[in-house]
């Protein structure tokens, strides 16, 4: 037998009866050595705040990396408009990205331009090209990963993906690998960490939204048009991709509820504590049978809970699966290196099994199915849990009396309540409440019942309340 530097048996010859098998078999092993040797090759398609941290990771640990990969990795090619700041060393720069996607002598393509437009574009072109890909476009992924993942299968190659979700969090590793035997029942994470920053401040200096928002954009955690990461759509992204990993079904988008976190005001923040709660800006699935769902909103927890404690920009998700229970994955969210460190286990991994056949380099999602296949998604009307409403009302007797049969005409009881004293010549004072586990249409009929009368004004604020017990 002749076995390669990995130990793969490369030739099995017998009977030895001649000399010229001794020098088939020199050539065998010389060959077999060039192969388990050869570099592979790498190109970068945007080299900002990550796809430098990518080139600096692959550099300072090339020999940690050649050892665990088994193979060296040469950063062959770089696309970018704009001269790297970062040190390429003899790498060839291309302002046209494209010129990577077709270059013959590039293994991997490392995308990490960002958007669906120019970036779907790109991949398709390195996918058709016979090349494999690694992207940390979470948006790319949930929006068309299905097309895709179904152009890899086509062409025999992979896309890799773990930087899309919690930057350098293993989290899609977890789900695939270390969580492989296990039915998952539902996850909740913390996957945006503008979001968390900003109510983590506002919780821990009881500072107002606008204020932490506008230091959240000075310290570069939000861009100046802050909408993806305020209003939900970025960890909806998330959600999508670690959806259709922890359950098994198309990548849909569509599918999800999402709501932001502007609405939340100081005084939430300082009730929910006094009612033993933090606020945090979750994407949670669950699994109800063969139907799912899939929601991103503010949530109210527990204060001892683990995933309640994780703050600023950090990002943490909670996996309860059936064998293992719960495990919490906790890191850095965001950041150059901190994604680059997920960017670069990716490329590590496409390196080990460049060797394997197509079929076993297809990544798990390419075989889910077309949207709409298998289970189907319930709607927001239809999800059940606790609710914090709080409200305005006026200082007279009788109103909790009656706000309470509104909710227990629904079918709804409390489980808590805070109600203050009105300040000397103020006619409303604020009330809060936190219900039992109930349908968000009922608690939706019932909010417009209590808004409709007299004893409230204006809006009854309302946040989801999640226990998030194994």
């Amino acid at each position: 037998m002749v076995f390669a530097a990995d130990n793969r048996c490369v030739a099995r010859l017998f009977p030895l009866k001649s000399a010229s098998f001794f020098n088939n078999l020199g050539q065998l092993f010389v060959s077999a050595q060039e192969t388990a040797l050869k570099p592979v090759n790498i190109g970068i398609c945007g080299i900002g705040t990550v796809g430098g941290g990518t080139v600096d990771v692959l550099c300072r640990n090339a020999v940690e990396i050649a050892a665990r990969s088994g193979r060296d990795v040469k950063i062959l090619q770089l696309g970018s408009r704009r001269p790297p700041k970062c040190d390429i060393g003899d790498a060839i720069v291309s302002s046209d990205i494209f010129d990577v996607a077709v270059n013959p002598d590039i293994d991997i393509l490392v995308e990490l331009i960002g958007g669906t437009t120019t970036a779907r574009d790109l991949v398709m072109k390195a996918i058709a090209n016979g090349k494999h890909v690694v992207t940390a476009n979470k948006a790319l992924i949930a929006e068309y990963g299905n097309e895709i993942f179904a152009a890899a299968a086509k062409h025999g190659v992979t896309v890799a993906f773990e930087a899309a979700v919690a930057g350098g969090i293993p989290i899609i590793k977890a789900l695939r690998e270390g969580l492989s035997g296990n039915r998952i029942e539902w996850l909740a994470g913390i996957i945006n960490g503008t979001g968390n920053f900003i109510l983590t401040e506002m919780d821990d200096r009881e500072r107002g939204f606008a204020e932490v928002l506008a230091e959240a954009q000075e310290l570069g955690y939000a861009e100046a048009d802050p909408t993806f990461d305020v209003e939900g759509i970025d960890a909806a992204h998330k959600l999508v991709i670690l959806t259709a990993l922890a359950f098994g079904v198309p990548l849909q988008f569509d599918k999800v509820y999402t709501e932001g976190i502007t609405k939340i005001e100081l005084r939430d923040i300082k009730f929910a504590r006094e009612l033993g709660y933090r606020i945090k800006h979750l994407g949670i699935a669950r699994r109800h049978g063969d139907r799912l769902e899939m929601r991103v909103h503010p949530t109210l927890i527990p204060q001892e809970r683990l995933i309640a404690n994780v703050n600023g920009v950090m990002n943490a998700v909670l996996v309860q699966g059936d064998a293992v229970g719960p495990t919490l994955y906790c890191g850095a969210g965001a950041g150059g290196e901190a994604t680059a460190s997920a960017v670069v286990a990716d490329i590590i991994d496409l390196v080990r099994t460049l060797d394997a056949t197509p079929e076993q380099r297809v990544p798990p999602l390419a075989h889910f199915g077309e949207p709409d296949a298998g289970r189907e998604f319930i709607g927001i009307a239809e999800v059940v849990c606790a609710h914090y409403l709080r409200m305005t009302v006026l200082d007279e007797t009788g109103v909790l009396t009656k706000i309470s049969q509104i909710l227990a005409n629904a079918g709804i009881s409390i489980e808590a309540v805070i109600q203050k004293e009105a300040r000397r010549g103020e006619k409303t004072v604020p009330l809060v409440l936190i219900t039992n586990e109930v349908a968000d249409r009922t608690i939706t009929d019932a909010v417009v019942q209590i808004e409709a009368t007299a004893m409230v004004e204006g809006s009854v604020m309302r946040i989801r309340v999640e226990e998030l017990a194994g």
